[in-house]
This record gives structure tokens, C-alpha cells and sequence, in this order.
């Protein structure tokens, strides 16, 4: 939908009066700017003239590492949730209104309700499993809404089991007076666990409205493509990333990822409905409209996770409501938003089987005829990175001392020796999704090009030497085709790209490399991209804003040509969607999440909302950075990648080095991310509760243990 002349009249005038209205063109409401995630802002003081002229404003730390989070800013004030608490600041100056503790709370956001007549505007975020409504004045928990202001999330979804993980770490939808909730409950080994259900709340009363089953119980349509009794407990097939709401249709559009287990399937045999779907749904009923499954029975943890794009284009003479969706398999799906329908063709095209026993993976796969798949798909010998004569070798050795060959997209992992996948389970596309000019009818993507490499194992029972299941194996931390320690990819570059599709035909407008690695350029080697996790904004200023590389950056590109025109240095990697808003002083602020990401391609050094405005709207003293407690600020010294236990002068601790180990290593992301950091017991608290968010499983007293150690181990006193 283009921009009106009125409208844009409308925002220019707020600029120079400097006036807000509440959820008016200058503020950012909701995660993706809008109830459809256009992540469009009508903002225009910053534009392609003046962006040079950007320079830092303020910084914000919450004393939280790892986070995701975009924040709101609704009439001057802003909300930030963070994996220790929820905040309310000054969207000016940063400076802290007030705050909520309550570690776990979600890393990628939270939603805002504006109230009703009996109930003033209030906050919605998950904190661990647990759905919060929060008042957004005071800070204190709106208590009329559930239990003293909280919903149980695993109340409805065990099934059959006495417990199971569920977590809310992504930011529910509103619509009208309704709260909606996805959440992640596992996708790994065992493939039993917590129903994915998607769920609508009373907002103000916190009672359940309705309920979608992802997993089609028996008699319900669906339930025919899973096996006799293999739904039954099926965990996956959850929507952890982001809804959007076509309001004026009332529909709600819902990415699904994989059934459980991500890259085994003996006991699913079928299509298994509703994972790896675009879900329409009323959203006042939860009725299904429509869906598309856009990969069958996933073997490749392809989950769907960015936000479905409500976008209108000109096709054929006349303008049609579409939905885009990016996938991690580097595949842009659009569709008519209210029939399902393709709006550039699609087709089933055959793919490989599988070699493991018992596995039937789908013969076919979904591919849009338009856009064509962007980033690397597939691997031959010829592209192994031989730009820099060290990493050359690295990577020589790592594909010769594995036997790696290269497979598909949809290429089943083999029983001996390694494949390698392109994209790899971070994506192609990850949640960071798309961002759309209406004006220029232009959807811009971010894809990294890192693939996966490995091969299944059988698993045995260990009393009885039976195979239980399959499970994928690597040389490398979750099978990355890099080198774990510089984190560099073993293909040539670009490692990451930053691209922009004309939405009318389904045709690339421009595509370049997005990101740097300073060690190689330090070499010579140029244009390489960076791996990249996160997404974009579009401004009617004519520009696109990114941080999500692994290079610490933050940049804006010009929308039309993909011209670099700003970049600025940030205090740790930008795993985030940056936001644009009006203050209420009429300066237009561009901020984005610096804190790591959890640490997918680097330790969370920092936990810095940084913002952004022009050079003469600054004032002329900047503040010192802005803490919410300056205790809990995370060191940024460094130490080794490995457990060194016994820094102490006692024995170590063989069972809490075991237990670190399994919860740290495994469970996560590798032990590097934890261990290259030097905290207080405080911060290692933090950073635990965070890592038990993202999805680490413990008892209490384990969790404890780990922290004992961590604080012990890797405490500022232990450097020598």
C-alpha cells in the first residue's frame, strides 16, 4: 500500500512539531512497526541526504547478555523485555522509568495491548513459561489478568506426560482484546513432549478464548498424515518466531516449525501436519482459513520462523493482498493472503530418499517458480574457500579428514561418511524475515550462507543394545562447515548477502554482499560478507537499516540500489531488528539490540541498546552510558574456548565439569559461548536463567550446580 500524500504531510508535520500521538506514524507499536510486520516506518528525517550524519545518541544496559529483543516505543516511552527483567525508558534519553524483574523473560520482545474501558494499556510477555500481563505505567503485574497477573503456558499442552518444557521467548500477537500465543517446546530427541497449540487469552482477564492444535488430534482434519497413534505427545511443530494480523480481515497468519525430532522421522511417517506450515487463521476463533506446508516430513530442521509479511501488490492490472514467507531453506514464498493461493506458481519437485533404516522422507518438496532461492543451495569441491592461505588449509583438512560431499537442499543426511547441506539449520533465512517499501514495491532479505555437514548415527538402548533412533553427528559444534574457533565459513564468500526482491514480479532488484570479515580483508580478500542473524527496517526516508552481521556493525543501505551510506561500530553483534521513532522532542531515533544473540556466532560481550540520531538533534554533552544496575554489567574480558577445570586450589568438581559439559555444550550452542566469559555469581545467574529461556533443561539443584562452577571457574578472580 503506497503512502498517501495526506499522510506523508502528516508525518512531516509531526517532525517539525515535534508531536507523537500515541501509536501514531512516529512511533513503533508493535515488533514489526505494524500488526502485518511490514517493518515500514512513514518516518522521513533521517533520509538518504543525511544519513552520514548519524551518530550515537545514548546507550541503555539492562545487565543481560544474549538478547534478541526489538523494543516498543508508544508515545515517548519506551519497552524493552530482556532475558532479566521487562523495562520502561525514556525513548529520548534512554534513561530508566522503571523496571520489572524476572529472569527468563523472553529474548525477542513483547507485546502491547492499549486497554479497553475497564482496563488501562497493558504489557505482554512470555517469562519462561508463563504468559505476564504487566501494567504499562507502573511496571507492576496487572493481577486481575490470570493468577496475581500470570497464565501457565503448559496448563493444556503435556497431553499424556507429567511435565515438559514450553517456553514463550517470542512476543505474542493482539488482536482487538485477544492475547496469542505460540511458544517453543522442543524439537530434539525424544520426539515426545509438549503439544505446540497456538492459544488466544482474554487480554484482560487472562481466560483461554481458543485453541489450534497443530498436531491434529484423532478425528480432527490432518490427523490422517501422521502415523496411527504418532501424534500422540508430539512436540516441534510450534510456532517459536513471530504471528502477524490482518486486521481488517481478522486473520492471523502463523509460521509452524518442524515435528519433533528436527532430522529423524522413523515414527512420523507422512506429511505430518500442521509442521513446517503457513497457518491463516481467524483470529477471533481460531478457525482454519488456509495453510501451506512448505517442506513435508522435515528432516533438516527447516522450521518456519519469520514473520509472514502482509504486503499488497500490483499483479496482472490490479492490486492483490499477499502474505510473503521467508524460509530458512532460502526460499521466499508468496501467496494471496486470503485464498492461499500462489501468486508466481509453484510445484512439487522430486528430491532424494533417505538411507536411514526405517526413514520415508517425502519424494517432494514445494518450490516457488518465482523468487528464485537465494543464497548458497549446494556444495561442490571447486567451492571450498581458498582465498586466504590459512583458512584454505583449515577447511582443506576439515572436507578431507570428514569425507565430506556435497547434497541439496532436501539431500537426507547419510549413514557413513558427511554431507554437507546447504542452507544449514540457522538458514538461508532465519526469524529475522523481511522488510517492505510500499513505495518501491521492494521486499528486502538477509541470507548467510553457512551450511551443516554430517551423517546419522544409531542411538541404543543401553540395557537392551536395541536402536531406539537416529540422531545426527558432526566434527564441529552443530555441524557447522567453519572453523569453530574464528567462526569463519569453509566456502567462498559471500557469506552473507543483503537482497531485495521486486514484489510485482517476483524478479531481483539488487543483491550484495552484507557484512565484512575483518580478519580476511585484514588478508585481502574483499566483499566477503558476514554471517548474519537478524533482520531489517524500511524507512520513507529511501533507506534500509541492518545490524544482524557477526561483525559488530550497524549500517543503513540506500533502498533502491543497495548503496552503502552508513555504518557505525556496535558494542557487540546486532542479533536483532533495529526500530526508527519519533521522540516527543521531534528527533528521529534509529536503535537497535546490541547483546550477542545468545551467542550463535560470538560470545554476548555486552547488553547495549544503542540509539542513533542526526549530529545536530544530539545534545552536546552525551551522557554516560544508562544501566539498570552498573553491578550487573557483563565483563567483557575474554578467556580460553575450553574447560580448564581446577583454576581453584580445590579438586575439581568432575560431576559439575560433566554436568557443564551436557547443558552448556550440548543442550546449547557450544562450549566457547559460555566459557569465554569472566562474570560475577550474579552474572553467571543471569546468563544461566537465560540459557535455561533459550531452551536448557535441569532440575533446580543441577541449574544451581552449573552456576556454582561457572562462578567458581570462570569468576574475575580466577584470571591469572
Amino acid at each position: 500500500m503506497s503512502l498517501t500524500p495526506m499522510f506523508r504531510v502528516q508525518a512531516l508535520f509531526l517532525l517539525l512539531a515535534g508531536v507523537a500521538p500515541a501509536q501514531g506514524p512516529g512511533d513503533w507499536p508493535v515488533v514489526g512497526h505494524d500488526p502485518g510486520g511490514t517493518r515500514y516506518s512513514p518516518l522521513l528525517q533521517i533520509n538518504t541526504q543525511n544519513v552520514s550524519k548519524l551518530r550515537h545518541a545514548w546507550t541503555f544496559h539492562s545487565g543481560a547478555p544474549g538478547s534478541e529483543a526489538t523494543p516498543l516505543v508508544i508515545d515517548g516511552r519506551m519497552y524493552l523485555a530482556q532475558p532479566n527483567g521487562v523495562f520502561a525508558l525514556e525513548s529520548e534519553s534512554g534513561k530508566l522509568i522503571w523496571k520489572l524483574s524476572a529472569p527468563g523473560a523472553a529474548i525477542r520482545g513483547l507485546a502491547y495491548w492499549p486497554g479497553d474501558q475497564r482496563s488501562s494499556p497493558r504489557l505482554f510477555v512470555g517469562i519462561l513459561d508463563k504468559l505476564v500481563a504487566i501494567d504499562a505505567s507502573t511496571g507492576v503485574r496487572a493481577r486481575e489478568f490470570g493468577v496475581a497477573g500470570e497464565v501457565n503456558l503448559k496448563k493444556g499442552v503435556l497431553g499424556d506426560l507429567h511435565d515438559g518444557r514450553f517456553l514463550l521467548n517470542s512476543p505474542p500477537a493482539i488482536y482487538k482484546n485477544i492475547v496469542i500465543t505460540g511458544g517453543a517446546n522442543g524439537e530434539g530427541s525424544p520426539s515426545l513432549g509438549t503439544y505446540g497449540d497456538i492459544r488466544a487469552w482474554n487480554a484482560r482477564t487472562g481466560d483461554l478464548v481458543w485453541t489450534f492444535h497443530t498436531v491434529p488430534r484423532e478425528g480432527e482434519p490432518g490427523n490422517e498424515t501422521w502415523p496411527r497413534g504418532g501424534w500422540r505427545n508430539r512436540s516441534g511443530t510450534n510456532t517459536w518466531g513471530f504471528f502477524t494480523v490482518d486486521t481488517e480481515r481478522g486473520l492471523l497468519f502463523a509460521p509452524t516449525g518442524s515435528p519433533t525430532s528436527d532430522d529423524y522421522g522413523a515414527d512420523r511417517h507422512g506429511d505430518n501436519l500442521y509442521g513446517n506450515s503457513l497457518l491463516a487463521l481467524e483470529a477471533s476463533t481460531g478457525r482454519l482459513r488456509w495453510y501451506r506446508q512448505l517442506v513435508h516430513h522435515d528432516l533438516w530442521d527447516y522450521d518456519l520462523a519469520a514473520a509472514p509479511a502482509l504486503i499488497e501488490i500490483a499483479k496482472d492490472g490490479r492490486k492483490i493482498p499477499a502474505v510473503a514467507q521467508m524460509t530458512k531453506m532460502g526460499l521466499l514464498f508468496l501467496f494471496n493472503r486470503v485464498t492461499g493461493e500462489p501468486l508466481f506458481g509453484l510445484e512439487e519437485r522430486t528430491v532424494p530418499k533417505s538411507p536411514v533404516p526405517g526413514e520415508i522422507a517425502s519424494p517432494t518438496q514445494p518450490f516457488p517458480l518465482k523468487p528464485v532461492q537465494l543464497g548458497r543451495t549446494s556444495f561442490q569441491y571447486k567451492d571450498l574457500y581458498n582465498l586466504t592461505p590459512e583458512h584454505a588449509k583449515f577447511c582443506r583438512e576439515l572436507i578431507e579428514r570428514n569425507k565430506i560431499v556435497g547434497g541439496n537442499t532436501y539431500t537426507p543426511m547419510p549413514l557413513a561418511g558427511n554431507l554437507l547441506v546447504f542452507p544449514g539449520t540457522l538458514g538461508g533465512g532465519n526469524w529475522g524475515g523481511v522488510s517492505f517499501d510500499p513505495e518501491l514495491g521492494y521486499l528486502f532479505i538477509n541470507v548467510m550462507n553457512l551450511g551443516l555437514f554430517g551423517h546419522m548415527e544409531a542411538r541404543q538402548d543401553s540395557q537392551t543394545g536395541a536402536t531406539v533412533d537416529y540422531v545426527r553427528k558432526a566434527e564441529t559444534p552443530v555441524g557447522k562447515f567453519w572453523d569453530p574457533k574464528s567462526r569463519i565459513p569453509c566456502t567462498n564468500p559471500p557469506f552473507g548477502e543483503l537482497i531485495a526482491i521486486r514484489s510485482n514480479t517476483g524478479d531481483i532488484a539488487w543483491s550484495i554482499p552484507l557484512g565484512t570479515v575483518p580478519a580476511l580483508e585484514n588478508e585481502g580478500a574483499r566483499n566477503t560478507g558476514a554471517l548474519n542473524l537478524g533482520g531489517s527496517i524500511a524507512t520513507a526516508g529511501g533507506l534500509v537499516f541492518i545490524a544482524a552481521t557477526n561483525d559488530r556493525s550497524f549500517r543503513a543501505y540506500e533502498s533502491k540500489s543497495g548503496r552503502l551510506l552508513w555504518e557505525h561500530p556496535l558494542d557487540a553483534n546486532g542479533h536483532a531488528v533495529p526500530i526508527t521513532y519519533l521522540g516527543r522532542n521531534g528527533t528521529q531515533y534509529v536503535a537497535v539490540m546490541a547483546g550477542g544473540g545468545g551467542g550463535f556466532f560470538g560470545s554476548p560481550l555486552s547488553d547495549s541498546l544503542m540509539a542513533f540520531a542526526l549530529e545536530n538533534r544530539i545534545p552536546p554533552t552525551n551522557p554516560e552510558p544508562i544501566s539498570a544496575d552498573r553491578s550487573t554489567r557483563v565483563s567483557e574480558r575474554s578467556t580460553s574456548h575450553v574447560i580448564r577445570p581446577g583454576r581453584s586450589r580445590k579438586a575439581p568438581n568432575r560431576a559439575a565439569i560433566d554436568l557443564v559439559t551436557r547443558k552448556c555444550g550440548q543442550q546449547c550452542h557450544g562450549l566457547d559461548i559460555v566459557t569465554s566469559q569472566r562474570l560475577s555469581k550474579s552474572e553467571w545467574q543471569t546468563t544461566v536463567a537465560a540459557m535455561v529461556a533459550r531452551g536448557m533443561v535441569g532440575t533446580r539443584e543441577e541449574i544451581q550446580l552449573v552456576v556454582e562452577y561457572l562462578s567458581k571457574e570462570f569468576g574475575p578472580r580466577s584470571l591469572k
